[in-house]
């Protein structure tokens, strides 16, 4: 698509909309302070699970728990949607906004297979006995796990608002900031499963095998 380069815009609007007025600028500053007050959260439910997962109580290890083959899948979905999100803000930024709109549709349709395939596991995590009260590790998997999946299902109706407000709106210097900073959102809670799946599942597995 052609760039306008004498005016800096990209099919009739700026080429980074988000920041093209004041207001834009200050709701992706005001993001980021949001996500620093969320790295503490999890920063401190890391050190709990980090402190406490070794007290089973005499339950499965995580390497006898852990269903790796359904976790990778989980992660691989997760990966998969911070692309689409990409793909999204990318077509934001040209003004396509159907395009944008069906980038971001994929992304909480992964979302959505995400905590399907999340719930399943704790499911079967109970039912080998593995609960929330059983242990200070089940304790501290669970909050951490459920805290992460809750973000992700707060992002799943945040982005499914602004797929019905950009279909009804488009695309603006109002509206643009909006998309930018959930598909930031977006990948903040990718990144935290990425530690996720290192910390607490190829960490416990490889502690297992130890």
């Amino acid at each position: 698509m052609k760039i306008e380069e004498t005016t800096g815009t990209v099919a009739g609007i700026p080429a980074e909309p988000e920041r093209a007025t004041l207001e834009g600028k200050n709701k992706v500053l005001g993001f980021w302070l949001f996500i620093c007050a969320e790295t503490t959260l999890f920063a401190t439910l890391f050190g709990a699970y980090l402190s406490l997962k070794g007290a089973n109580m005499g339950g499965p290890t995580q390497a006898e728990l852990f269903k790796m083959p359904l976790v990778a899948s989980s992660t691989l979905i997760l990966l998969v949607s911070s692309l689409t999100s990409v793909l999204a803000i990318t077509a934001m930024r040209h003004n396509q906004a159907s395009r944008m709109t069906g980038w971001f549709l994929v992304t909480i349709l992964l979302g959505a297979a995400f905590l399907t395939l999340e719930i399943y596991e704790f499911i079967e995590y109970v039912h080998e006995g593995h609960t929330f009260t059983g242990s200070a590790f089940g304790s501290s998997f669970y909050l951490l796990l459920g805290t992460h999946g809750c973000h992700v299902l707060f992002g799943f109706f945040w982005i499914l608002s602004l797929i019905i407000q950009g279909r009804r709106e488009g695309i603006t210097v109002h509206t643009a900031p909006k998309f930018y900073v959930a598909s930031l959102y977006w990948h903040f809670v990718d990144l935290v499963w990425v530690f996720i799946f290192t910390v607490v599942y190829l960490a416990g597995m490889t502690t297992g095998l130890t």
